[in-house]
């Protein structure tokens, strides 16, 4: 699936200058990311929020937003915000700010180390 490249562009605009932030292709889409956790993503012409299970069901309460089901099944902390829910730059960053307060309150990701290639051992 590709993504809304303006609205990628968009998000960046209000990224932009943050420490800590980077991007990622990801579920087809974009996400951004800060200090490695996922924060905002773009897929399709929807903007993917990590509300945090905190906020959850506060933000599927805002108009536009809906839980994200990306696997036929709800992922929770995480939500989609349809296109008319950002069509205001006001809107959109404080979509975003929501993002980066679930993505500071996200517990650290468990990093896999990778077994090195069978020529190597």
């Amino acid at each position: 699936m590709a993504f809304d490249e303006r609205l990628a562009e968009r998000v960046r605009a209000v990224l932009d200058g943050r420490k800590g932030i980077s991007e990622r292709k990801m579920f087809g889409g974009l996400a951004f990311l800060l200090d490695g956790k996922m924060c905002v993503g773009v897929l399709g012409d929807e903007l993917v929020i990590r509300s945090g299970a905190e906020r959850y069901a506060e933000s599927l309460k805002r108009p536009h937003a809906r839980p994200m089901d990306f696997t036929g099944r709800a992922m929770t902390g995480m939500v989609y915000v349809g296109p008319a829910g950002v069509s205001r730059g006001a809107a959109l960053e404080r979509w975003i700010e929501l993002g980066i307060e679930g993505a500071r309150a996200a517990p650290p990701s468990k990093r896999r180390r990778r077994k090195p290639p069978d020529w190597c051992r």
